[in-house]
């Protein structure tokens, strides 16, 4: 039986340790063994462990720096007996490397890039942007494989790390497609949307500056009240204060909802009329797919790199300039106005299912 090994640094709430769960739960259900290492598994860091199969298994690191990571990797490699290993999210990837290539490289190796290194590291100093494009391209030529989720982020990875096309697979997301386990820790939450609201729109994504909620709740305070509309954001972090903030000043408290992280968000997919994602960058947009999934109608900025690539450059839903308030807030106006096929959206969701998603992997996997 074929074994396959996930390393990420955590099992928190983003887009890529969904995907890397919707693919474990898919493969074990294939009867391939699975196991997932995580540098950090706490209670914080863990709160998708309890979507995962029963049949998978996981080890937690306890490592609290990346480079500590390196010797308690190479161990586990050694130990693992796996056929594939795959990791995600620089620096783990290059530090996989480093450990499998010390670790006398067991299995073959696939690194998986889900966001643009050169947009999300552009801040920083010129040495240390240096030496991240250096370790890259050191690092990632040595793996068996690397995969990025856009045609977008292939472009970039391509260009920052001097690495040729042809050894980058891109291969898209799949839909959320979890299945929560009956435990009271697990349990769904039903919608709390405002019961007087006429229109409701939501977007999904953590509370950071590259998501851009700021730009988004100023858009949705140019649209008319009279409408009563009611906008959600779902998710949690360092922007929440300054969030609020803007919701107060703004007199929007009866109509703007920071209802925190839900582990399953789609009661709230299924009872939305607009879904509106107004981030600065994105890898690839896996809350998109999984309004698509949902049939919920969309608009988006036209932000690198996921985007236009899932809506077909506006076929499925609009895309506007990032952080252009007024552009946003049009958007939203005509799609609420709008009539919009519900069918044509969830079939556009199926050309990212869980199972033709899993089965592109395992090709490139046993097949490169």
């Amino acid at each position: 039986m074929k074994k396959i090994t996930i390393i990420l640094p955590t099992l928190g709430g983003g887009g890529a340790e969904k995907l890397h769960v919707n693919l474990a739960n898919y493969w074990s259900s294939k009867k391939y063994l699975l196991e997932i290492i995580l540098l950090r598994g706490d209670a914080e860091n863990g709160v998708l462990i309890p979507l995962l199969s029963s049949n998978i298994k996981v080890v937690n690191l306890n490592t609290l720096r990346m480079r500590d990571s390196i010797l308690p990797l190479v161990n586990k490699i050694s130990m693992s007996e796996s056929d594939i290993l795959i990791t995600a999210m620089w620096p783990l990837t290059s530090i996989v490397v480093i450990s499998w290539i010390l670790s006398g490289k067991k299995g073959k190796l696939f690194l998986s890039e889900h966001e643009s290194l050169s947009l999300a590291y552009s801040n920083i100093s010129k040495f240390k942007y240096t030496l991240l494009k250096k370790l890259i391209q050191f690092t990632y030529p040595k793996s068996n494989g690397i995969i990025t989720v856009s045609e977008g982020l292939k472009k970039d990875l391509s260009d920052l790390g001097n690495i040729s096309n042809k050894l980058i697979r891109v291969i898209f997301n799949p839909t959320s497609n979890i299945k929560l386990k009956n435990t009271l820790e697990v349990m769904p939450r039903e919608p709390s949307w405002n019961p007087n609201s006429a229109f409701k729109i939501l977007s999904v994504g953590r509370l950071t500056p590259e998501k851009d909620h700021l730009t988004l709740i100023k858009a949705f305070s140019q649209m008319p009240k009279e409408l009563n509309i009611n906008l959600v954001i779902l998710g949690e972090g360092s922007m929440r204060p300054l969030l609020e903030e803007l919701i107060i000043s703004n007199n929007l408290s009866d109509r703007v909802f920071l209802p925190g992280y839900q582990l399953d968000p789609n009661p709230w997919y299924k009872s939305a009329d607009l879904f509106v994602l107004s981030s600065i960058r994105e890898g690839f947009g896996n809350v998109i797919v999984e309004a698509l999934e949902h049939g919920v109608p969309i608009v988006s900025t036209n932000c690198p790199s996921g985007p236009a690539e899932i809506l077909e450059n506006g076929r499925y839903g609009k895309l506007v300039p990032v952080k252009d308030t007024h552009a946003l807030a049009n958007a939203m106006l005509e799609s609420l106005k709008e009539t919009h096929s519900h069918e044509d959206l969830k079939n556009r969701a199926k050309d990212f299912s869980v199972e033709k998603i899993s089965e592109e992997y395992l090709e490139y996997f046993f097949h490169n």
